[in-house]
């Protein structure tokens, strides 16, 4: 799919830039022209990425969380969320609802909240070397427009 437009971020994997994060994808996502809904599901599987790197990737340091947005041909909205962390060792069992290595404060629903808001999720990691999310969502036309 041919890119329209895009953006890239990079922030301190600090929980305080998770709110940073969902507003900066609001914000782009607006080009689109999204439903409220549309706003919302994109608003929380941006949060709950950010939230993972921040989590998951770097317990014992603060590091560098990137976000990339690009609009899409097809309507459709691209996020990447990227971290230089710890990486995941078995991504097909992170994965799995109710799986987490963030302590018994942490749901372990991340990935399948994602999922479920997202019309596409890819998940690549590599141990040492970080992870990287990308989602797709396509934002669907308004009756008669």
């Amino acid at each position: 799919m041919k890119q329209l437009n895009y953006i890239k971020l990079e922030f301190p994997a600090r929980s305080v830039n998770e709110g940073f994060a969902r507003a900066a994808a609001a914000a782009f996502a607006a080009q689109m022209d999204p439903t409220m809904e549309e706003l919302g599901d994109i608003k929380t599987a941006v949060s709950e990425a950010v939230t993972n790197a921040i989590v998951h990737a770097y317990p014992d340091t603060v590091g560098v969380v990137q976000l990339r947005l690009r609009a899409l041909e097809g309507d459709t909205l691209e996020i990447l969320v990227r971290d230089r962390g710890r990486g995941i060792p078995d991504v097909k069992k992170a994965m799995e609802p109710m799986y987490s290595t963030g302590g018994e404060e942490r749901s372990g629903m991340g990935f399948t909240i994602m999922g479920s808001f997202m019309d596409g999720l890819k998940v690549r990691s590599a141990v040492g070397r970080g992870t990287s999310v990308t989602m797709r969502k396509r934002i669907r036309a308004k009756a008669g427009a």
